[in-house]
């Protein structure tokens, strides 16, 4: 998967290096991982020791581990870069092998020194495309069609979506299209049959404000041409309104740049409870629990998520305000801060 995001959104050589997850119980998993794990950091010191790099950068996860070792072991300076509130596993230990930890906010420190140690940490904010930062909302909201002055609800899931957001949206439809546009973005699992299914059932004005898609692509990160106003990603961001998604941790970035309110509806066991909290408490959001979207029984209407979204859709005021302190968590220069952290280390180490 890596190799194929790679190769399509740059041009950048592609290097596989033998890497293993760092958790688990079972006695045999645990010995395979680690010699897999032996493997890879060999593989990688032979690797730096051709390419001689002059810093390191990483953005956690287990596939880094191998790499980092393989550099302190050479002495090569690395920062590795934590985009959630909270470190997994991986990045937790790899903040003890790196030279320096950055981070979106600065509010993780806590969570990386736990149990002890100080670290070298820096927020440097979550880098994200230029093109949130410098689209015309006119033109957004054009290349989808959209020329009246109804809220428009961006619903999505990532790439492969998310299941209980799009039953709950479903459910919602006869609810919520009187009020508002949808754009919603399904994911490519197959749920696109059974949500058009739904939308066709509805009476024709109501179809017309539903908007549905598999997948719409990131955009060039250069931006695209003006008079060819196609229906990416950053133009669904920077068209809407109010946002309902996951919290993963681009939400920390792609969010505040396209000045959206949202609801987040995080996904249970992975930190992404850490993410939605970090957005509502700064008054850019606010949190629905995925197992409260729909009420056990009644009508859909009784649910949290209805209540989030028409609240924010009938409190105009109230949602413009959400919309200004989202924004203000914006860090446009969040890539040039991690860059330059990352030639810092690399001027201090040249000629290794």
């Amino acid at each position: 998967m890596e190799r194929a995001i790679v190769e399509r959104e740059s041009n950048l050589p592609f290097l596989g290096l033998p890497a293993a997850a760092i958790r688990g119980r079972n006695p045999i998993t645990l010995t395979h991982n680690s010699v897999t794990i032996a493997a890879g950091a060999l593989a990688a010191r032979g690797l730096l020791r051709q390419l001689r790099p002059a810093a390191l950068l990483g953005t956690g996860g287990y596939v880094c581990v191998p790499v980092f070792l393989a550099a302190r072991s050479l002495g090569i300076p690395s920062i590795i870069y934590l985009p959630d509130v909270v470190p997994g596993m991986a990045v937790w230990m790899l903040a003890r092998v790196a030279t320096q930890v950055a981070c979106t906010t600065i509010t993780s420190r806590p969570h990386l020194e736990q149990p002890v140690g100080r670290l070298d940490v820096v927020e440097t904010g979550y880098p994200v495309r230029k093109g949130l930062f410098d689209q015309d909302r006119a033109s957004c909201r054009a290349a989808f069609g959209i020329d009246d002055d109804l809220p428009v609800l961006l619903v999505y899931g990532g790439s492969r979506g998310a299941r209980s957001i799009n039953q709950a949206i479903k459910a919602l439809l006869p609810d919520l299209l009187p009020l508002c546009r949808i754009i919603h973005v399904c994911g490519r699992e197959g749920d696109e049959d059974w949500l058009h299914e739904a939308a066709a059932a509805l009476d024709a004005p109501l179809q017309a404000r539903y908007q549905l898609y598999p997948y719409l692509e990131s955009g060039h990160p250069l931006g695209d041409r003006v008079d060819q106003p196609e229906r990416t990603m950053v133009r669904a961001l920077v068209a809407a309104d109010i946002a309902v998604c996951r919290s993963g941790a681009s939400i920390l970035a792609e969010l505040p740049a396209a000045g959206l309110a949202s609801v987040l509806v995080p996904y249970p066991y992975v930190h992404q409870d850490e993410n939605a909290d970090y957005l509502v408490e700064h008054g850019a959001a606010v949190k629905v629990a995925d197992h409260a979207m729909l009420p056990s029984d009644g009508s859909p209407r009784d649910g949290s998520l209805f209540a989030a979204i028409h609240h924010l859709i009938i409190h105009k005021t109230e949602r413009q305000h959400m919309t200004e302190r989202s924004r203000a968590l914006a860090r446009p220069d969040a890539a040039e801060r991690l860059a330059n952290a990352l030639l810092a280390l690399a001027r201090r180490n040249e000629g290794w």
